[in-house]
């Protein structure tokens, strides 16, 4: 049984942490960001992270940040002296959220410990960075997968413990794509700290020079559909905005979000946002000479529906143009 350090955040960092403790492991304390405001009354909430460790018990610390020379230097150094005088065998990083300075490295890599381990939800050196999953789907990509990275100071830069490759089907959302890679995750690290545990070493490769990307945070203002776009890059967009920010166009005065869509590809001379027909599977619309199929929409304010239900309660004809 290894004593773990656990720095994550979301859901996909959650399951990893319930992994880590369905398989034996000690998880002497965890790392998550700050509760923030949430919710309609922006009501302070914890993390998932958060919430699991308090339903198992375990030791939480929340630093604001991990930057001793920076804006909140005291919560910092106090955060690296809590960890410096905690005993562990290694320290486990899915997508916590804050740097990790080179005093991290520092304690977690003394002699007879592994170091930080990141679970990071692409094939590296392929989409490093903040929003792996959204930028392959919206990119086109036909397969991504879990890295599982011996951490450095670098983004992303780490020696590659193990990888496996997933496809991206054509039905895939971010939030379908992350349920799986999580659920993968969780199996690799506890994997890999079984290795380690076993034989108290752990094999990495250096990634390669070739093929690097970066998968920037998804900014909401990205969000917007430019019907000139093209209708398969439409479509890889909505899925890869699904379930957050949500893609988007304007009707009139409301926006609309699209959470399901299809790649049609029937050529047409329509002007790009025109809305070509209005049938119970759905709504085609025109983008970039191709066709697009909107299969699920949500007026601001409402509820998610079938698009052709929208369609009649806002009155919209063949012929009008979205924007």
């Amino acid at each position: 049984m290894l004593k773990i350090v656990f720095a994550g955040t979301p859901e996909f960092a959650k399951t990893a942490l319930q992994a880590i403790i369905a398989a034996g492991h000690q998880v002497v304390l965890v790392m998550t960001q700050p509760d923030r405001p949430a919710g309609r009354g922006m009501h302070l909430q914890a993390s998932p992270v958060k919430e699991l460790a308090l339903a198992e018990g375990i030791s939480i610390l929340q630093p604001t940040s991990l930057r001793v020379s920076g804006k909140y230097a005291q919560e910092a150094k106090a955060a690296l002296e809590i960890l410096k005088n905690t005993d562990f065998d290694v320290m486990v990083v899915a997508a916590y959220g804050l740097i990790l300075p080179q005093e991290i490295f520092d304690i977690a890599e003394v002699p007879g410990r592994a170091g930080c381990l990141n679970i990071h939800a692409s094939i590296l050196p392929r989409w490093r960075g903040a929003a792996p999953i959204h930028r392959a789907i919206e990119a086109g990509d036909q397969a991504t997968g879990i890295s599982i990275m011996q951490m450095d100071l670098g983004l992303d830069t780490g020696a590659v413990i193990a990888k496996t490759t997933v496809p991206i089907s054509a039905e895939d959302t971010t939030g379908t794509l992350h349920d799986r890679l999580a659920d993968l995750g969780g199996a690799m690290i506890t994997k890999t700290l079984d290795d380690f545990e076993r034989h108290q070493v752990l094999l990495s490769k250096p990634q390669e020079d070739g093929g690097v990307t970066y998968a920037n945070k998804i900014m909401k203002d990205e969000s917007r559909i430019n019907w000139a776009e093209g209708a398969k890059k439409i479509d890889l967009k909505i899925r890869a905005f699904n379930p957050f920010p949500g893609a988007s166009f304007q009707s009139g005065v409301d926006l609309i979000k699209v959470w399901q869509s299809k790649y049609v590809g029937e050529k047409t001379d329509a002007p790009s946002g025109t809305l070509l027909a209005i049938e119970k599977f759905g709504l085609i619309v025109a983008a970039e000479n191709e066709t697009i199929l909107l299969i699920e929409l949500q007026k601001s304010g409402g509820k998610k529906v079938p698009a052709f239900q929208l369609a009649q309660s806002m009155s919209w004809l063949v012929g009008q143009q979205f924007i």
